[in-house]
């Protein structure tokens, strides 16, 4: 996902801009640039790969102006290169634009503003912005852009700046996030809050459709139809320190070794002894709930993961029929949603493009949302009915780990909450669930503690080409997010089964030496997993076994084993993965790989 900058103050904005884009590295990208007004004209350097190519080139040119705007790109359009690197200029060279989104009808733009004498140097969709901006231009910056924006179809972040009106920065946002810091006489636009919190904790959260025109005197938001817009302020509460490594070598073992406090936090205010569930400011009654036909969870990755554990946990606890789906195959089905139907929309980011047409989708239709997300302020936390935020913070690995937990302790408050109301559960059997919920985040520092463990482990078997996990029930679930995690971050091909399914086509692979990550938490499952154990190990296979404290049958059936503390069945994800996410990370590690910025991959995918 790409990342924004821009600043107008009255310091140099070249050095902000780079500091607030060395911020957003997180996101993904494959080339970076700026763009700064110096007196009546824009000087523009970008260039393919790192940041660092970028600060070397400015080391050599240095620029000069207060007011510039800056960029990360992760191509859609075009190959990373030089010339597709943002920020974009018109062809008069007066305007420049960075962008975030996509252009859907670039093709048409282009060929339009082609028919009016306008040349293209890039294959991106981008460049037709600054194009259809300087056409529309006739003396005023914001109503050039607000005509120009009239004709995008698509998502799209974008900053304008015009050499003609040098001390003004026009921004706008549709579908991809954007926010507005307030410094003391100076301000900022970023696609998030981590870009500009050396600088600001006030800040605007752009809506759709609307405009904020900044200039060293301050920040003006207007409509589509320029008229004013008034908005709160939002004040980032979290420490600065909460985006920086706080000194791991990484972020994300700093973000595995926060999971602890994460799930305490999220479960603050909401799971408390002797009180009941509560979800915040979501108001569905008895009736509401008794109303409801059929449960949707949607979701993307490591979120859909998350949402597969929902499944069991809500048919298990509630007794009412949960379907989970992948959001980008969820609208394309003609779904079955009316009025009856709760979604639960689940993304960390809460600006996951697939899921968020999911649940404009399922409003269209009737149903009612509630969205799982952990960023305030985010398109899905507007648009949805009700909200549950996961009180990870900021997480800035690409893979996601504490925001998947909390996720986990989400739907695990959801569920209880629905049994309170539909009486599914009695009340001694819910506070018995709380107690134990409660007693998570010291059972989740226990595993941590025996990461060296996990460390020898991992140097056993990095070397391996493929590596397979198994699960039954909820440690299927699991399973497939300690696929994914290891996939992610070393690039060793795997793949994750149900337990049962060997026999049907997966045994076929397994040969002498092929590794095997077997999950046996559940009590009611061992027996079969211990069974599918012993079918791999007999065809040569070294498994490692993940399980509770105390049961030896895995143990003997395992090569080697991990434990676990005891804890109940549907809580088994939430310290089961903990050693998956710690294995993905020494093995990429050992294989020398890039852990917080993996190939190919984005913290958020805001385009489909």
């Amino acid at each position: 996902m790409c990342g924004i900058v821009g600043f107008v103050g009255k310091k140099q904005a070249s050095p902000i801009l780079i500091e607030g884009l060395s911020k957003l590295e997180y996101r993904g990208y494959d080339s970076a640039g700026v763009a700064v007004i110096d007196k009546d004209h824009i000087n523009v350097v970008k260039c393919k790969g790192r940041l660092e190519n970028l600060e070397n080139k400015l080391s050599k040119h240095p620029l000069k102006g207060i007011v510039g705007i800056g960029h990360t790109r992760w191509a859609t359009h075009g190959k990373p290169s030089d010339i597709n690197a943002h920020p974009h200029n018109s062809q008069d060279g007066t305007i420049s634009v960075v962008h975030n989104g996509i252009v859907e009808n670039y093709l048409q733009l282009r060929e339009w503003l082609m028919s009016k004498g306008y040349k293209f140097v890039s294959e991106t969709d981008t460049e037709v912005i600054p194009q259809l901006i300087e056409y529309f231009y006739k003396g005023d910056i914001v109503e050039a852009v607000i005509r120009a924006i009239s004709k995008i179809k698509g998502s799209y972040a974008i900053g304008v700046i015009c050499s003609k009106e040098p001390g003004k920065l026009v921004a706008v946002r549709k579908d991809s996030p954007l926010i507005v810091g307030l410094g003391k006489n100076e301000y900022y636009i970023a696609s998030d809050i981590p870009a500009v919190l050396n600088h600001t904790r006030d800040i605007y959260l752009l809506n759709d459709n609307e405009f904020a025109v900044i200039t060293e005197n301050g920040v003006k938001l207007l409509s589509e139809d320029k008229k004013e817009v008034k908005k709160d302020i939002y004040h980032v509460t979290w420490s600065a320190n909460a985006a920086e490594k706080g000194g791991f070598e990484h972020f994300m073992m700093k973000e595995i070794h926060e999971q602890p406090k994460a799930i305490r936090d999220t479960m603050t205010s909401r799971i408390m002894p002797g009180k009941p569930v509560t979800l915040d400011d979501i108001k569905l009654t008895k009736e509401q709930i008794e109303n409801i036909d059929k449960i949707y969870i949607v979701a993307c990755g490591t979120a859909y993961h998350a949402g597969i554990v929902g499944k069991y946990v809500i048919e298990k606890l509630v007794r009412m029929p949960v379907e989970v789906d992948i959001a980008s195959e969820f609208r394309y089905r003609n779904p079955i949603i009316n009025k009856r139907t709760l979604m639960i929309i689940i993304s960390q980011s809460g600006e996951t493009a697939d899921t968020l047409a999911a649940l404009r989708e399922a409003k269209k239709r009737g149903a009612r949302v509630i969205a799982v997300t952990n960023v305030v302020g985010s398109s899905v936390s507007r648009e949805a009915d009700d909200i549950l935020y996961t009180w990870a913070g900021p997480e800035i690995a690409v893979a996601s780990t504490k925001a998947y937990v909390t996720q986990l302790i989400a739907i695990y408050i959801i569920a209880l909450f629905f049994a309170q109301h539909k009486n599914t559960l009695s009340s001694e059997k819910i506070e018995s669930i709380k107690k134990e919920m409660l007693s998570l985040p010291i059972k989740a520092e226990k595993v941590l503690g025996n990461k060296e463990i996990i460390q020898e482990m991992a140097e056993k078997i990095y070397k391996n080409k493929d590596i397979f996990f198994l699960g039954r029930g909820l440690d299927y679930a699991v399973a497939l997010e300690g696929s994914l995690k290891l996939k992610e971050i070393s690039y060793i091909h795997s793949e994750a089964y149900a337990g049962g399914e060997l026999k049907h086509g997966p045994i076929a692979l397994i040969e002498d030496g092929t590794v095997v990550i077997a999950g046996a938490t559940q009590e009611n499952l061992i027996k079969k997993m211990v069974s599918n154990i012993e079918e791999v190990t007999t065809r040569g296979a070294k498994v490692l076994a993940f399980t509770f404290e105390g049961n030896k049958d895995v143990e003997r059936a395992a090569d080697y084993v991990i434990y676990l503390p005891k804890t109940m069945d549907i809580f088994a994800p939430v310290l089961a993965v903990i050693p998956l996410q710690l294995l993905a990370y020494y093995i990429s590690i050992k294989k020398g790989c890039d852990v917080d910025k993996p190939r190919n991959l984005a913290k958020s995918v805001t385009v489909e």
